[in-house]
């Protein structure tokens, strides 16, 4: 373990540069086709697997897809480019691609298997799409709606990324616009992995954030350093 030094800005990095920048070409697509009425989400976002509107490549291709809302991008790629060229430069970017990658497709695994359990208590099945509706209140009716609804946002793998920088430095001194003071990066990465599960566990019916594939891809993103660190690599720090 050891400390990084955040007295200058790092420099930006090939694979975070590229996938940053794919990002906001396709965020740019996004407004373009929504002020065409055409809703990319509906093709590129990734649905659950019994859905009708759900594809193969979607598993990669909604981690390039965000909402309209301008700070879901911008915080996501300011996360990737704080924390992803630290790991970029001490992996090497081929690593780091697998690294994050292996995070977005498990983030979207583990929610996948955490609202099969969902549909299953829903319908006694682990399908999703419920025929007739009746019998269904409106919370457990909203619960399938949101189920349904395609997920998007690089959310989960960046989570990846944040969880492996807390651990290979927890000790180094972050500032964050809500905090006036510096905080180690191991209490910022544990406090925000609790405020995710607490956000998850709630559930709140107005709450359309992928709380489940944040923690998702921090779990991955956390199996993967062990894996790594069981076989002594190298070049894990």
């Amino acid at each position: 373990m050891r400390n990084f030094n955040y007295s200058a800005l790092p420099r930006l990095t090939p694979a975070v540069g590229n996938i940053i920048v794919a990002n906001v070409i396709m965020y740019v697509i996004t407004l373009y086709a929504e002020s065409r009425g055409t809703h990319l989400a509906t093709l590129l976002g990734a649905y659950y697997p019994d859905s009708p509107d759900f594809h193969s490549w979607q598993i990669i291709s909604y981690m390039f897809m965000h909402s309209t809302n301008l700070g879901h991008i911008f915080f996501n790629m300011l996360g990737l480019y704080y924390f992803g060229v630290v790991l970029e430069n001490i992996w090497g970017t081929e690593r780091f691609v697998y690294f994050y990658f292996l995070c977005g497709i498990g983030a979207y695994l583990f929610q996948v298997m955490i609202q099969g359990i969902e549909v299953h208590q829903i319908t006694g099945t682990f399908h999703s799409i419920y025929q007739d509706g009746i019998g269904l209140n409106f919370d457990l009716s909203q619960k399938l709606n949101s189920i349904n609804s395609p997920t998007v946002g690089a959310s989960g793998a960046v989570f990846g990324i944040l969880v492996a920088f807390g651990i290979l430095f927890p000790n180094t001194e972050l500032i964050f616009l809500y905090f006036p003071f510096p905080v180690k990066a191991k209490f910022i990465v544990s406090g925000y992995v609790l405020l995710e599960l607490y956000s998850a566990i709630v559930n709140n019916p107005g709450d359309h954030v992928a709380h489940l594939a944040h923690l998702g891809g921090g779990l991955v993103g956390f199996l993967i350093l062990r894996i790594w660190n069981s076989k002594n690599y190298k070049r894990f720090y």
